[in-house]
């Protein structure tokens, strides 16, 4: 199959065009950079020159494709809805051309959705067959995909853990280690119970492959490997590794310690992949959070 890839050259894009080509796919990546499209090239895959903001470049790049999967976010957590409405219009320009094909399209999410598309907490384990009630960023483009579904589009949004991790991770955890080493102290939020899924960024390449490959049209799906690691967890073993103290902090202490993260380090977002695995025979393989923390790579500096 001839894959467009968007965002092909980032973290989780870069491990997508492995896995495709390694499956015997041909993969072609947007790049908007010289840089992007080098990587691109020696990693054996195709260039399409353009970018997210440039619509008629994204037309063109799923016009000339067997199926699509979009990875390309700007994370801008200054103004998220600016960002979010940027991506649904890329998801729309790209899902209208494929209008009446049956071509695969898929995209990532989030777990998150599932703490903010509810007015009140779920108070269990979220699953792929939760469709958040409310209106919001990434929740529209679950949304949208959704109604792309019954206009002759295979669509399938794959809901990704907060914590992505694995080696060359530029996420969540790195900015927690930077801020444990800013301050000294590698710290939770009150009793640090609450809890984040997680996984390996090879884990999650397998996923998008098969999504595209075999997801029914209208799918949702859950890239989650560890349903639910307690934040004092990942602080404990940040704090083994930088050998600093891990501390407690109150909520009205939390955006102080961690900045822009000090809402994000409170939540709790249980989310099971258990129906995914049944449906698309999709099975975690490799290092789980701690484990992969315990591995040491993130802590060289």
């Amino acid at each position: 199959m001839r894959v467009f890839v968007t965002g092909a050259s980032g973290f989780i894009g870069s491990a997508v065009v492995a896995e495709l080509l390694g499956a015997g796919h041909e993969v072609v990546g947007l790049a908007r950079s010289d840089e992007s499209a080098a990587a691109l090239a020696v990693a054996g895959a195709g260039v399409h020159r353009g970018a997210l903001d440039d619509l008629d470049s994204l037309r063109e790049g799923a016009t000339a494709s067997e199926g699509v999967i979009h990875l390309a976010y700007q994370h801008d957590f200054v103004d998220m809805v600016a960002a979010a409405d940027d991506d649904l219009r890329a998801v729309q320009a790209m899902c209208e051309v494929l209008e009446g094909t049956d071509k695969p399209f898929t995209t990532a999410t989030g777990t998150l959705g599932l703490v903010f598309g509810y007015p009140t907490p779920l108070g269990r384990t979220g699953t792929e067959d939760d469709v958040p009630e409310l209106s919001g960023p990434r929740i529209n483009t679950e949304n949208a995909l959704a109604t792309f579904a019954q206009r002759g589009v295979r669509t399938s949004v794959v809901r990704l853990a907060p914590t992505v991790h694995g080696e060359d991770d530029h996420g969540f955890v790195p900015r927690l280690i930077a801020i444990a080493r800013d301050k000294g102290a590698s710290a939770f939020v009150g009793d640090g119970a609450n809890r984040w899924p997680a996984v390996h960024r090879l884990d999650a390449a397998r996923l998008f492959r098969l999504a595209l490959e075999s997801a029914p049209a209208g799918s949702r799906l859950h890239g989650v490997a560890d349903e639910g690691v307690q934040f004092r967890s990942i602080a404990e073993a940040i704090s083994r590794h930088l050998d600093v103290p891990v501390v407690s902090v109150s909520p009205q202490e939390a955006e102080d310690h961690f900045g822009f993260l000090g809402f994000l380090v409170q939540l709790d977002n249980p989310t099971s992949s258990q129906l995914t695995q049944e449906r698309l025979g999709w099975q975690p393989t490799h290092a789980a959070l701690i484990a992969d923390l315990d591995e040491g790579h993130y802590f060289n500096v």
